[in-house]
Order: C-alpha cells, then structure tokens, then sequence
C-alpha cells in the first residue's frame, strides 16, 4: 500500500470510487491510443522563415495529408493552394480576398476540406484532448463539424447549417484561421530542438516567439545558445563572441530591432580607433539583407574587429583566472611581436594578415584600454536589462537542458566527452572527478547556477559559474563544442588554413561504431536495443556522400544545414526527424524559397515491429503510475480506510 498521506490527498481530486473508477477507464482507454508525433530540429541558426514554414507545413506532412484525401479530386496546384492556406490562412485569405477568388461556394468547398483534415489528424487523439486544443470561440461548432457523420440525411442538414451559420455571421476567415491552426497543432504532438537557435541567421528572436507559441517544445542547449544565456547572465567573453558572430554574419536586426541591444557605443567607438584601418579580415558575410538596420560594410567590418580585440583580450584574463581550464594554447595576444606583426604558434613564426592593433599593450596584451572597458560594460548593461532577451532565455531553461532521454531516444547537441581509447573523458572538480552522464550533469547545475544564483548570497560561486558558461562555449571538454579548441585567432590572423582546423572529440568518430552507441547507452541506464541516440552539431555534408543515420540506425546527426551559411557544404538545407507510431523518418529539406514549394523529401529510416500506442512510451509510463495510484485508492474506498466525499445537495 503507498503512503496513506499521499492517497488522501489524491482522495480530494477523486473524492468518491466512482470518480476514482471513472479515470481508471479513461487512463486506460488512453494507453491504447496511438503515440504521438514528435519532431525533431536541430541547428535553425536563425533562420526563421525556413523553420517556420516547416513547423506550419509539419515539414511537408500536411501536403502528404492533403494528397492521400484529395488526390484524386484536386489538381497539384489546387493541392498547394490549399495547403498554402494552412500555412498561412492571414496573409493568404487577404490576398484571395484582393484578387476576388473568395465566395460563399468557395468558403462552404475549402471549410469543408479543412474539416475532412481536421478528421483526418484528430482520429488518433482523445475527443477530450482535441477539445483542449480548439479555439474557444469556435470550438463547440468545430468539434460538432468534426465528428458529424455527414452520410446521414439529418445530420448532413445539421452540418451543412453549421457551416451556412459561420459565414452568414461573417465570420468565415475567423473559422478557416482556427481550423488551420488546429490541423498544425494536431500533427506535432512534442517538438525537440536539438540545439543552436542562435546565431549567424538573421532573427533567432523570431525562431524563440514561435518556439514560445508551441505546445510540449523541449530544448537541448546547443554551444551557440550558450553564448547567448551567458552573455544575457553577465558573461564579458560571452557578450563579446555574441556581438563577434552578429557583425560578421550582418545580424545586426536581432541585436537592435530584436533585442534591443545599442550597438551605438560600438559604433563610435569602432569608427573612432580603427577609422583609417581597412579591416579586410573582418568584413561580414553578407547571407542576409537587414531590413531595419542598414550597417555599411566598412562600419561593420570596423565593428567586428573592435569587439574581436577585446574578445581576445578578455578570453584571455578568463584562462589566467582558470588554470583547470587548462586552456592555455588559446593564449595568443602575447606571442605576438607588435613590432615586426608576426606571431609564435607552436615554436614557428607566423605573418599576420593584419597587425594593427591600436588597443594593445604589448607589455600587458590582455588589459583592457579605459575606453574598451567602459565599452564592453556599456553593452553588458544592454544584455542584461533587454527584456526580450531575457524572458528568451527564461524560457531556454525553463525549457531546456544539456541532454534529454525521451521513447528511447537521447537527445543532445554536441558529444559526450571521450579519450582517444574511447573511454569517457575525466575532469575533477570541486565535488569530486566526473565523466559520462555525471560530467553532463555536472554542467547542467553549473548553467543553472550562473543564471539563477544569487551573487550577493554566494558570489564566488556565482562568477564561477558564469566564467564556466564562456568554457561551455570554447572549452575543449565541453559537451556542447566537442572540439579540442576554438581557432578564432588562427582563422582571423593567419593565411595558413591548416592552423585554424579544430580536431573533433573521438566521440565523433566512435559513436559511428554500434558498440560505442551502446555504451553510451549503459551510461545513461537505456536499452541497447530499443534506443538512439539524436544529435545536432556537425552539418551532414550530403553532397560529399555523408549520411545522417550511423552505427547501424543507432546515431542520428540531424544537423543538415538549415543555416544559410552551410548550404554551400552540406548541399540541403537540414534535416526534420520525425517519429510516429508507425516510423522513423527524415525529412530532406529544400533551400527556402518563399514562391517555391518547399516540400522536404521525406524517406522511411526505421520502421516499428508494431505500431506504437501510448502504453509503449514515457507518457504511457507515467499514466501505468496514475492507474496504480488510483487502484490503491480505490482499494482504500472500498475497505473504509479512506472516507468517499459525497457532495451536499
């Protein structure tokens, strides 16, 4: 029998067995359903067209839908209509309206096609959840719509009333608008973003107001998240690796329009020190055109290598301050002779592209100038006082973690940590040595504490964890980089390409092999034979012949290259993994192109030795634990050791 205290507090929310019986069956009734859809991103970069267009189209299931029910009545183009209106009802419903296509004959046709959708993808939910989901102003009308058996005389008139209602109330747009959103919130059932919103596209805000509007979203922080949460925590370096990846990649619409972060202080400063500089390292990668904020070129690249400078500066005093970071070949400021321009990299000498470095002193290379350091906490301030940012990063951890185990799937963004043999990685710390899961648990409570501790109440612990947020970013026992170090420098300053190769953790090449996946597995107390592993992180170079399943269907990288900046690399445009009841399978993306069809090609990887219900996942799990809790209730009614509550009337 369970604690008593605790089945008379489930006792006030089923105070009487009947009660307690009628959830039993509902519980019960439920295991038996199928398993819900869930879909899995990685690396959006962004790029918020692109994905939100593939969280609307359910990364091209709602074509497939639209096909299987109305192939063989509606032409291709017709088809796309359609399902362009579910995309985006709005902005599609203004533009029939401009172009004089809509009609009372053509609301009753496509309200009834949505319907038949909406049938189609509510068949495998409770009626109760789909409910949960309607609008409320519409929602009797709809769930009536949806489970009216129109063959029958009677009911075919009540239907057809219904509908005959909603646009004589003139309320039709409002009607296909909510159907529409209904049919795209009925096919993703969990969606996982396995890490890197942020960073070198144009508007990661735009990708975290989607993410926020979604239902059951769950997060794996990739390493370009976590040089935003760090920087929105205080972090110098952080803040700095931020601004280096925004002037170089033209992002300056998230920083300003988004976040309102004044670049002005940078600006000035940048046009000031490096005005006769022509800063040909640094000029950005012009992917986007910004569309509010319009950065000349030469400013841009100006601004780039002033905060560049300080980055390399302020990198530096965290090493010194770390010696356990063990990081000291990332030193370069002073291997540099200022006088000649040239640098020592591992006992050779070196010809840097560009040696003009106003702000350096070479006696002391990592100090910052007065004016750096009023600058750089300038743009601190604007980090950590930007509402926005900081409510996106609220919801990255209340959201979010370094790894997650859900139906048999373990999802995180870079690597767990390995030695050449394969074993686990090994790092001490103040709690004791940690490597495997314990060394990515370790991280998660650092992460946590560097947002939400108190620097007042523990200030040493709090700096440290916030300087451990930059190491998250860089460091080469990161989970979450994966590579022995980060050559900034090397890639900036030096004409040798060899110097700036960063060498990927062996778990890259270990986790190919089954038997690595397995162990992995072991660590992380999972079935060997049920479970994989998904990650992000490294693009999938497709046009080279790579592909994203590995180790015999037990690794999925899912990182395809959903960035602009990786097209030319990899070939496609990234990947979705969907999983089903009845499969696995990836979706193929095509380069966005907003007049185009940008239909993925989807391709079946795994197929389930029987379709999956309810009762075969976590959620099934949690459900046997309820119905269990609910038998010893039941049990406790039915010998009087707890009372039934029967309502007064």
């Amino acid at each position: 029998m369970r604690d008593l205290d605790y089945l008379t507090l489930l006792s006030h929310e089923f105070p009487t067995a009947r009660s307690c019986a009628a959830e039993m069956i509902n519980l019960r009734a439920i295991l038996s359903l199928p398993k819900g859809n869930e879909y899995f991103f990685s690396d959006i970069h962004g790029e918020y067209e692109s994905f939100i267009h593939l969280i609307r189209s359910a990364s091209g299931v709602i074509r497939a839908k639209i096909e299987d029910l109305f192939g063989n009545l509606m032409s291709e183009s017709e088809q796309k209509r359609l399902a362009d209106l579910i995309y985006y009802p709005t902005e599609m419903l203004t533009d029939m309206r401009h172009s004089g296509v809509i009609t009372d004959g053509w609301y009753r046709d496509t309200i009834h096609q949505l319907i038949a959708l909406c049938r189609e993808v509510a068949s495998k939910y409770t009626r109760s959840k789909v409910r949960k989901r309607l609008p409320e102003e519409y929602g009797y009308a709809i769930d009536e719509l949806i489970h009216t058996d129109e063959s029958e005389p009677d009911k075919k008139l009540y239907y057809m009333e219904i509908v005959n209602a909603v646009i004589g109330a003139e309320a039709a747009d409002d009607f296909i608008v909510a159907l529409s959103e209904l049919i795209q919130s009925l096919l993703i059932d969990n969606l996982h973003i396995i890490g890197d919103i942020f960073d070198r596209g144009p508007r990661a805000d735009y990708v975290m107001d989607e993410l926020m509007g979604c239902r059951d979203v769950d997060i794996q922080w990739g390493n370009h998240d976590i040089s935003w949460m760090g920087a929105a925590a205080g972090n110098r370096a952080c803040i700095a690796t931020v601004l280096r990846i925004a002037t170089n990649y033209n992002s300056f619409d998230v920083l300003e329009d988004g976040y309102g972060i004044n670049l002005r202080p940078l600006s000035m400063f940048a046009d000031s020190v490096y005005k006769d500089d022509e800063c040909d390292c640094f000029r950005p990668h012009l992917l986007d055109e910004n569309k509010y904020d319009s950065v000349e070129p030469g400013l841009a690249a100006r601004m780039c290598k002033a905060i560049t400078v300080i980055e390399l500066k302020i990198e530096g005093q965290l090493i010194k301050r770390h010696p356990e970071y063990e990081m000291d070949d990332r030193l370069m400021l002073d291997k540099i002779d200022y006088s000649t321009g040239n640098v020592i990299i591992n006992g050779r000498n070196y010809q840097l592209k560009d040696s003009c470095f106003p702000t350096i002193d070479p006696a002391d290379p990592y100090k910052l100038t007065e004016e750096e350091n009023t600058l750089i906490e300038t743009l601190r301030y604007s980090f950590l006082h930007s509402r926005r940012l900081q409510k996106h990063i609220r919801y990255l951890y209340s959201h979010g973690s370094i790894y997650r185990k859900c139906n048999n799937n373990l999802l995180f963004h870079g690597c767990i940590p390995m030695n050449e043999d394969g074993s686990f990685m090994v790092i001490k710390t103040e709690e004791g040595k940690r490597s495997g899961r314990s060394l990515m648990d370790y991280f998660q409570e650092k992460i946590i504490d560097a947002y939400f501790l108190d620097e007042y109440d523990e200030p040493e612990r709090k700096q440290s964890a916030v300087d451990l947020m930059w190491y998250m970013w860089a460091g080469p026992v990161s989970p979450l980089f994966g590579k022995d170090r980060m050559a900034t420098f090397e890639h900036i300053f030096i004409e040798d390409k060899e110097l700036s190769v960063e060498h990927f953790n062996p778990y890259y090449e270990y986790s190919k092999q089954e038997q690595y996946c397995d162990k992995i597995f072991e660590e992380f107390e999972m079935d060997p034979d049920k479970s994989h592993i998904i990650n992000g992180h490294v693009p999938v170079k497709v046009a080279k012949g790579e592909k994203p399943v590995k180790a015999g269907g037990k690794l999925y990288v899912i990182d395809g290259g959903l960035s602009k900046a990786y097209h030319s690399r990899t070939g496609i445009a990234g990947y979705t993994l969907i999983f089903n009841s009845h499969h696995l399978a990836l979706a193929e993306h095509r380069e966005f192109d907003r007049n185009g069809d940008n239909t993925p090609e989807m391709y079946v990887t795994e197929t389930m030795k029987h379709r999956l219900l309810v009762r075969d996942t976590d959620k099934g799990e949690e459900i046997k634990k309820q119905i269990f809790d609910l038998e010893e209730l039941l049990e406790c009614y039915n010998i009087g050791l707890i009372k039934e509550k029967v309502a007064k009337t």
